[in-house]
């Protein structure tokens, strides 16, 4: 989900293009209905890409250490 300070930030470019007659109900809707459209999005935030990023990296690490040692055990159960 985004933060307030972004939806703040995209509501406020998006206020700068309207005409500054628009009355709080107006902008607070238009807060609400953006607020809304990027829940449906299904957006993460960048710290939570980040956390998945270490996951995935740590699990291609320990997949690569465990492909090598059934090769190992392969390699001995083959001479044998």
């Amino acid at each position: 989900m985004l933060s307030q300070k972004t939806l703040d930030q995209i509501s406020a470019a998006i206020r700068s293009v309207l005409p500054q007659q628009l009355t709080h109900d107006v902008r607070k809707n238009m807060n609400a209905a953006l607020q809304s459209a990027f829940e449906r999005l299904d957006l993460v935030t960048r710290e939570e890409l980040e956390v998945q990023e270490a996951v995935l990296a740590r699990t291609r690490q320990k997949l690569e250490e465990l492909e090598k040692k059934v090769a190992a055990l392969e390699q001995r159960h083959g001479s044998q």
